[in-house]
Protein backbone atom coordinates (compact mmCIF):
# COMPACT_ATOMS: atom_id res chain seq x y z
CA UNK A 1 0.00 0.00 0.00
CA UNK A 2 1.43 3.40 -0.92
CA UNK A 3 2.19 5.87 1.84
CA UNK A 4 -0.37 8.62 2.52
CA UNK A 5 2.14 11.30 1.54
CA UNK A 6 2.63 9.69 -1.88
CA UNK A 7 -1.11 9.51 -2.46
CA UNK A 8 -1.45 13.19 -1.51
CA UNK A 9 1.30 14.22 -3.94
CA UNK A 10 -0.26 12.23 -6.75
CA UNK A 11 -3.67 13.73 -5.96
CA UNK A 12 -2.19 17.23 -6.06
CA UNK A 13 -0.60 16.45 -9.43
CA UNK A 14 -3.98 15.22 -10.72
CA UNK A 15 -5.70 18.42 -9.53
CA UNK A 16 -3.08 20.43 -11.42
CA UNK A 17 -3.91 18.40 -14.55
CA UNK A 18 -0.41 16.98 -14.81
CA UNK A 19 0.22 13.96 -17.01
CA UNK A 20 -0.43 10.48 -15.59
CA UNK A 21 3.26 9.66 -15.91
CA UNK A 22 4.07 12.65 -13.70
CA UNK A 23 1.51 11.49 -11.14
CA UNK A 24 3.02 7.99 -11.23
CA UNK A 25 6.52 9.39 -10.71
CA UNK A 26 5.79 9.86 -7.01
CA UNK A 27 5.07 6.14 -6.66
CA UNK A 28 8.29 5.24 -8.47
CA UNK A 29 10.24 7.61 -6.20
CA UNK A 30 8.64 6.00 -3.14
CA UNK A 31 9.61 2.56 -4.42
CA UNK A 32 13.22 3.62 -4.96
CA UNK A 33 13.36 4.99 -1.41
CA UNK A 34 11.95 1.73 -0.02
CA UNK A 35 14.66 -0.24 -1.76
CA UNK A 36 17.38 2.16 -0.59
CA UNK A 37 16.16 1.92 3.01
CA UNK A 38 16.20 -1.88 2.79
CA UNK A 39 12.44 -2.42 3.09
CA UNK A 40 12.88 -4.69 0.09
CA UNK A 41 15.08 -5.06 -2.98
CA UNK A 42 14.93 -5.34 -6.74
CA UNK A 43 17.14 -7.02 -9.30
CA UNK A 44 17.30 -4.04 -11.61
CA UNK A 45 16.32 -0.41 -11.89
CA UNK A 46 13.73 -1.47 -14.47
CA UNK A 47 12.09 -3.78 -11.92
CA UNK A 48 12.01 -1.01 -9.29
CA UNK A 49 10.32 1.32 -11.79
CA UNK A 50 7.84 -1.40 -12.81
CA UNK A 51 6.85 -2.01 -9.17
CA UNK A 52 6.25 1.73 -8.70
CA UNK A 53 4.13 1.97 -11.84
CA UNK A 54 2.10 -1.05 -10.76
CA UNK A 55 1.42 0.60 -7.39
CA UNK A 56 0.35 3.77 -9.20
CA UNK A 57 -2.10 1.88 -11.40
CA UNK A 58 -3.57 0.09 -8.37
CA UNK A 59 -3.94 3.45 -6.60
CA UNK A 60 -6.09 4.74 -9.47
CA UNK A 61 -3.66 6.67 -11.68
CA UNK A 62 -4.92 6.39 -15.25
CA UNK A 63 -1.58 5.20 -16.59
CA UNK A 64 -2.05 3.24 -19.82
CA UNK A 65 -0.55 -0.25 -20.10
CA UNK A 66 2.64 -0.44 -22.16
CA UNK A 67 2.00 -1.25 -25.81
CA UNK A 68 5.57 -1.56 -26.99
CA UNK A 69 6.52 -4.57 -29.08
CA UNK A 70 9.34 -5.23 -26.60
CA UNK A 71 6.93 -5.53 -23.67
CA UNK A 72 5.89 -9.09 -22.86
CA UNK A 73 2.24 -10.11 -23.06
CA UNK A 74 2.21 -11.02 -19.36
CA UNK A 75 3.42 -7.50 -18.42
CA UNK A 76 0.72 -5.88 -20.54
CA UNK A 77 -1.90 -8.20 -19.04
CA UNK A 78 -0.74 -7.39 -15.49
CA UNK A 79 -0.88 -3.65 -16.24
CA UNK A 80 -4.46 -3.97 -17.50
CA UNK A 81 -5.34 -6.00 -14.41
CA UNK A 82 -3.83 -3.33 -12.12
CA UNK A 83 -5.85 -0.63 -13.88
CA UNK A 84 -9.04 -2.64 -13.54
CA UNK A 85 -8.47 -3.28 -9.83
CA UNK A 86 -7.99 0.42 -9.02
CA UNK A 87 -10.12 1.31 -6.03
CA UNK A 88 -11.46 -2.24 -5.58
CA UNK A 89 -8.81 -3.22 -3.08
CA UNK A 90 -9.62 -6.35 -1.16
CA UNK A 91 -7.56 -7.41 1.82
CA UNK A 92 -4.40 -9.15 0.59
CA UNK A 93 -3.53 -12.65 1.65
CA UNK A 94 -1.29 -12.40 4.71
CA UNK A 95 0.82 -15.43 3.81
CA UNK A 96 1.25 -14.33 0.22
CA UNK A 97 2.21 -10.78 1.24
CA UNK A 98 4.76 -12.04 3.74
CA UNK A 99 6.27 -14.46 1.23
CA UNK A 100 6.49 -11.80 -1.48
CA UNK A 101 8.12 -9.33 0.90
CA UNK A 102 10.61 -11.95 2.07
CA UNK A 103 11.53 -12.74 -1.54
CA UNK A 104 12.00 -9.05 -2.36
CA UNK A 105 14.14 -8.55 0.76
CA UNK A 106 16.57 -11.16 -0.56
CA UNK A 107 17.06 -9.12 -3.72
CA UNK A 108 20.03 -6.74 -3.98
CA UNK A 109 19.86 -3.03 -3.20
CA UNK A 110 22.26 -1.99 -5.98
CA UNK A 111 19.33 -1.79 -8.43
CA UNK A 112 18.60 1.76 -7.25
CA UNK A 113 22.12 3.08 -7.00
CA UNK A 114 22.78 6.39 -8.73
CA UNK A 115 24.82 4.53 -11.34
CA UNK A 116 22.15 1.97 -12.23
CA UNK A 117 19.33 4.55 -12.29
CA UNK A 118 21.46 6.78 -14.52
CA UNK A 119 22.14 3.87 -16.86
CA UNK A 120 18.43 3.05 -16.97
CA UNK A 121 17.56 6.69 -17.71
CA UNK A 122 19.96 6.80 -20.64
CA UNK A 123 18.82 3.53 -22.17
Amino acid sequence: MPEAQTLERAERDAEQRKAPSTQAGDFVREEIEHIRKGKHGARSAKQAIAIGLSKARRAGIKLPPPNSKRTSASTRRKARQDLASAGKRKKPSRRRSRTTLAALKREPKRAVSRRSLSRQGRS
